[in-house]
């Protein structure tokens, strides 16, 4: 389990309890970065390193939960630790982890991953692309993590193929910005990401 010559003791993974998630989003998408999404499919793992998330927190008018739950948005309204997967833009999947208490939705969106397990494969998945660009940007995580539809609603605390997981590995500095690519609540700076990371995504001048 290497990534860029990382010692591999330092991606030893442990899974992540629900009762160490903040409840609060934004309290939530901070202690994210360097916490790590883990997909065991049957050809084996596919796993990076959360390096860029985005909270969207209760009565955001750009959240995905803004106007009430629907058939759509249900799982964002699950206990915090959940996956609320969704299809947008026509071509992309996002990928979510659920906040607040059940019944209230909320979450934090996944934008950029560092690679970490089946790079190999995730480059086939991804048209044979570098390093850099596997998983940089939210649309490019799932297609690389092959995350879909199948996965929404998952609980990524409890045992099973998706889940949320913590390493050895120290995380850098935590830089904090606006969001990326909204046009609603655009100053609100609820987006983290790590300092100094290659694999962020979004504007230079956003990654100071």
């Amino acid at each position: 389990m290497e990534s860029a010559g990382e010692p591999i003791a330092r991606y030893r993974l442990r899974r992540l309890r629900r009762t160490e998630l903040p409840v609060d989003t934004v309290e939530l998408a901070r202690y994210l970065v360097g916490k790590v999404v883990v997909h065991d499919t049957d050809d084996g793992r596919l796993s990076g390193r959360i390096v860029e998330p985005e909270a969207y927190p209760v009565g955001d008018s750009a959240g995905h939960a803004f106007r009430g739950e629907t058939r759509r948005n249900a799982s964002m309204f699950l206990a915090p630790g959940h996956a609320h997967v969704y299809f947008t833009y026509g071509s992309s999947f996002m990928l979510n982890v659920t906040s607040e208490v059940a019944g209230i939705g909320a979450g934090v969106l996944l934008r950029a991953l560092e690679p970490i397990d089946g790079i190999d494969r995730m480059q086939r998945f991804r048209g044979g692309v570098g390093l850099l660009d596997l998983a940089r940007g939210p649309g490019r995580l799932t297609q690389a993590m092959q995350i879909d539809l199948r996965q929404d609603g998952v609980d990524l605390c409890a045992a099973g193929p998706l889940w949320l997981a913590t390493s050895r590995r120290e995380t850098g500095a935590i830089g904090q910005s606006v969001r990326v690519g909204l046009t609603r609540n655009v100053d609100r700076e609820l987006r983290f990401y790590e300092r100094g990371n290659p694999n962020v995504s979004g504007p230079k001048s956003l990654n100071k």
